[in-house]
């Protein structure tokens, strides 16, 4: 179990990785792995072969046409900005990428035998914090991947959005809302990672009655984030009597931003439903399938 540090992020990506933009590279000479426990912070050389990628890289999809095209002026000019590598935890005689991953791509496709790189002795915190802030910050993560690096931060390591917005220079607003797009069901998600939805249309479908249903309509008649939020508002197959939809009590914006909070801390859509004249109300909480129901579950049960 990897133990949580009581200071949280705090340290940003200019503290997290000071001193690695050394200019120019230095001479080719043999890195060991287990010689490194100590931080390093000049550019060395490492075989392609001994750098492994990290599992839990935010970025999931790397554009084929932008690496060949990376790839291509590897193959002409080197890779000028060394990676950022620290001791494989899973092997004494590798590295595990920490940031830099897309030149660790376009060098095998270019055929490099070795790379530059630059070792720090990081811990599975600050890797993580330096892959998802260098990736918002160098490479324009999509907003699910964007919402994953969230989420893992928020399960594995404790941090509180706060204390993301700050480290992030980000909204505490904007991380909520993007964290709720992972409540969406996975054929949704899927359709953002194909590019077939913006993270604008699904915004607009968290507030639809069949978010799915609704998804497949904008994709197929390719509608704007307008049409989406338009029939997301007037809902669905009319209820009640004569055919008439009954109307909708109008929530306030602490309801709803507390729906949106519990919403992005569970992974999950809930609504809250509240008389103000007996304090009374109701929460619900909508699951997917039975494996979400489960994950809630155990959620429900930590102690």
């Amino acid at each position: 179990m990897v133990k949580r540090r009581g200071s949280g992020l705090g340290r940003g990506l200019s503290a997290l990785m000071a001193d690695i933009e050394t200019p120019g590279i230095a001479p080719e000479r043999p890195v060991a792995a287990e010689a490194s426990s100590a931080e390093v912070r000049m550019p060395r050389r490492v075989p392609t072969d001994r750098i492994r990628p990290n599992p839990d890289q935010p970025r999931r999809s790397f554009s084929d046409s932008a690496l060949e095209e990376l790839a291509a002026s590897i193959r002409e000019k080197g890779v000028i900005q060394p990676l950022i590598v620290r001791p494989d935890p899973r092997g004494a005689d590798s590295f595990q990428i920490v940031a830099g991953e897309r030149r660790w791509r376009a060098a095998q496709l270019a055929q490099l035998h070795d790379l530059p790189v630059i070792i720090r002795d990081f811990n599975d915190t600050e890797v993580l914090e330096v892959a998802i802030i260098e990736n918002i910050q160098r490479a324009d993560l999509n907003a699910l991947e964007e919402a994953q690096g969230y989420r893992q931060l928020i399960d594995r390591f404790g941090h509180t959005q706060e204390q993301l917005a700050q480290a992030m220079g980000k909204s505490r607003s904007h991380i909520a809302n993007l964290m709720r797009l992972l409540a969406l069901p996975d054929e949704i998600q899927d359709m953002m990672r194909a590019g077939q939805l913006s993270a604008g249309h699904a915004r607009a479908l968290l507030t639809a009655d069949d978010a799915l249903g609704l998804a497949r309509k904008a994709v197929a008649k390719g509608w704007s984030v307008r049409d989406v939020e338009k029939h997301a508002k007037s809902g669905g197959p009319t209820q009640g009597r004569g055919g008439a939809r009954p109307p909708a009590t109008a929530k306030d914006a602490d309801t709803l931003a507390l729906e949106g909070d519990l919403s992005a801390n569970i992974g999950m859509p809930v609504s809250i439903e509240h008389d103000a004249a007996s304090g009374e109300g109701r929460v619900s909480i909508r699951y997917s399938d039975l494996q979400a129901l489960d994950d809630l579950i155990r959620l429900l049960s930590k102690t």
